[in-house]
């Protein structure tokens, strides 16, 4: 026998719209994934197989693909390379490839550097250099969102000097 459920209420609408959202921005960002990640990603997210059902095929523990689909949905939704990706004008393609390997993929920056047989000492610089850049651009960003009222308190706060970039 169907059961009637009760009314849902508003606070729990605002709750699903907002898994909602982050759901839709997710998969819209798989198409950056590339070979086994956004396959098992697909797999998951547009056509809802189980972790079960992936172990399988993959032929590894459902617990490895459990850890490696929480972590490819957290660089995904941190957005750091998809930032990065926005601003590309600023990187070479070196610095975007190993943005890509570091915020998207999670390798460590000794494997990165392994891999691309440079020394450690490199991958972290260029790092920095891609970090310095995506907290200016994120500065940029919040400044850019203020209202007048804002920046004229950020200019008193700055000495009563207004700054043009604000």
């Amino acid at each position: 026998m169907n059961n009637i459920r009760e009314d849902i209420t508003e606070e729990d609408l605002k709750v699903r719209g907002k898994y909602r959202d982050s759901i839709d921005l997710l998969r819209s960002r798989l198409s950056i994934l590339s070979g086994e990640d956004k396959l098992m990603m697909t797999m998951y997210w547009e056509n809802g197989n189980s972790l079960h059902q992936i172990s399988t095929l993959a032929g590894v523990s459902r617990l490895s693909i459990a850890r490696r689909i929480d972590n490819i949905t957290k660089r995904l939704m941190e957005g750091q390379y998809i930032i990065c990706l926005r601003n590309r004008d600023k990187f070479t393609r070196r610095q975007m490839a190993i943005a890509k390997e570091y915020y998207l993929l999670g390798l460590s920056m000794k494997k990165i550097a392994g891999k691309r047989d440079w020394s450690y000492y490199r991958v972290r610089q260029i790092l920095q250099r891609i970090k310095l850049v995506l907290e200016l651009v994120s500065s940029e960003s919040c400044k850019s969102k203020l209202t007048d009222d804002e920046k004229k308190k950020l200019a008193i706060e700055n000495g009563g000097m207004v700054n043009a970039d604000i």
